[in-house]
């Protein structure tokens, strides 16, 4: 058994980060050695010096969308917040999705006046979420920016003064409703020295879904399922990080968004391939990594299934005793927080 409780620890509010640190890369950056257990302080931008010619840097190039709209129930004028972040069916009538909802009171066949003359009608629960129906004059996803907002997890407290701020960089591929806040900490011209040292930098999509932002519920955390999310690596990603690995080459992922996606599509061998679909892969401690070598991650909440990630990936004992050391030295937690680096 696999316990809730092996994965609390006390961490002080002050240190949940709020707003970001610009610029990106001068957070500070705990290294941490998984053979010798061994600790070093650095900035973000000397992580090019633990970096070596033939690596590959694998980074997750989705795009947080404006998901979340806000609303209030016909007749009553409640208000209701509306998460969507999967598109399920569309036809002449409307686009259904699955949703996260919030508000007083809502039960099938509640319909909710959005902005820009959209009604949602919640269908039916289905598990953690609801089936929504929306009716719009144009495409949902054209109108997202003119409606919706970026979504933040819920410990961030203080409005993000732009939506970039909390984009990674390089973020492409419209579809998260998180961001994988690993990759915040690149700058352009960071990855433009990690380039010309030699290190190839290679895409994958995996579009973060309100799993992310869900708690563990269950003390038994093998019972605990992660909601379904959709991924992407093209053939040249595959072949690119197949060609590393032959030649000796480290695989970097940056974020546990990356590491699931390469594990979700690695066969036994660790060989990567191609394709796309949906993973729900759960990874704890004990779970045999395939691919991956090293990570670059941020610093996890308490009982979340980010830090069971990263304790499957470097041990319990060693990442709780990084943790304190992070805590003792003040460094921030959460997305908007400073980064670790596990070799």
């Amino acid at each position: 058994m696999v316990s809730l409780s092996e994965f609390d620890y006390s961490l002080p509010e002050e240190l949940i980060a709020q707003q970001p640190i610009e610029p990106r890369d001068t957070s500070r950056l705990l290294v941490v050695h998984r053979h010798t257990g061994s600790l070093e302080h650095r900035i973000f931008s000397q992580v090019v010096e633990y970096l070596r010619p033939g690596d590959v840097l694998v980074i997750n190039d989705t795009r947080v969308i404006p998901a979340r709209l806000r609303g209030e129930k016909e007749g009553t004028g409640g208000r209701v917040e509306v998460l969507i972040f999967q598109a399920l069916e569309a036809s002449s009538e409307g686009e259904v999705w699955k949703a996260l909802v919030r508000g007083k009171r809502v039960r099938e066949g509640t319909r909710v006046r959005l902005r820009g003359g959209i009604t949602a009608i919640l269908r039916e629960r289905d598990g953690e979420g609801w089936v929504v129906e929306f009716q719009a004059p144009r495409p949902l996803l054209s109108l997202l920016h003119e409606i919706g907002e970026v979504p933040v997890p819920p410990y961030i407290h203080v409005p993000i003064r732009d939506p970039e701020e909390y984009q990674t960089v390089y973020a492409r591929r419209n579809g998260s409703v998180a961001a994988p806040t690993a990759g915040r900490h690149f700058t352009p011209s960071l990855l433009s020295r990690i380039e010309a040292s030699g290190v190839k930098i290679v895409p994958v999509t995996l579009h973060i879904g309100p799993g992310t932002f869900l708690p563990v519920r269950v003390e038994e955390v093998t019972r605990h399922r992660m909601m379904p999310e959709a991924y992407e690596v093209s053939e040249e990603a595959a072949e690119k990080i197949n060609e590393a690995r032959c030649a000796g080459g480290k695989v970097i992922a940056i974020g546990t968004s990356t590491v699931r996606t390469l594990e979700s599509v690695a066969d036994e061998a660790g060989r990567v391939r191609p394709g796309k679909g949906w993973t729900d892969l759960f990874i704890l401690p004990g779970y045999r990594f395939k691919v991956v070598d090293a990570l670059v991650t941020n610093f996890h909440l308490p009982k979340s299934t980010l830090l069971m990630l990263v304790c499957a990936f470097a041990g319990r004992a060693l990442i709780f005793s990084a943790y304190q050391e992070a805590i003792l030295n003040r460094y921030r937690f959460g997305s908007f927080g400073d980064a670790m680096l596990i070799l």
